[in-house]
Formats: structure tokens, C-alpha cells, sequence
């Protein structure tokens, strides 16, 4: 399945490589590139995350690997990725 980022998941995660690189520059780009790597497997089976049912009609999907958290929409054509945060980050 083609994998599509949105605009504000790739600024998420600059953000996140960013905030991470102030504390650990080396972590910084092994975390971003795990995340990366655990969303490409989230697009073989799109259906794993949670259905947010605030959403609707979107078919909009929530999914946490370890502390971060990833919403996506499932298409038949693509997993568009809306947006990727940390857990305890203020929304």
C-alpha cells in the first residue's frame, strides 16, 4: 500500500527529530527512523489502529507505537498519515 504523509506529519516529525536532538543528537534520528520504519509495517495492515469515532465520516485511525501516537486514514488507494506526537505532548 502507497504510504502518503501530510504536510503536518512530516512537520511532526521534524518537530519531534528536533526536540529530540536538544537532549540526545544521536537518538534524535534513530527514534524519527524507527517511527518511520513501524508506520511503513502500519501501512500492510491498516486496519490495527482504533477507529476515531469523532472523526466521522472520515475514516480517521489512531495507532501508538510505544510512547508516540500516529492517526491515519486508511484508503483503498493509501494510508495517508495526518499526524505522529509524542504521548505526553499538549494537544
Amino acid at each position: 500500500m502507497k504510504l502518503i504523509y501530510s504536510a503536518r506529519a512530516l512537520a511532526d516529525l521534524d518537530r519531534l527529530r528536533v526536540f529530540i536532538a536538544e537532549h540526545s543528537p544521536g537518538a534524535a534520528l534513530r527514534i524519527v527512523n524507527a517511527l518511520i520504519a513501524r508506520i511503513e509495517r502500519l501501512a500492510d495492515f491498516p486496519a490495527m489502529g482504533r477507529e476515531v469515532k469523532t472523526a466521522a465520516p472520515l475514516q480517521v485511525r489512531h495507532f501508538a507505537f510505544d510512547a508516540y501516537v500516529v492517526r491515519y486514514v486508511p484508503t483503498a488507494e493509501a494510508l495517508v498519515i495526518l499526524r505522529v506526537w509524542h504521548h505526553r505532548e499538549r494537544r
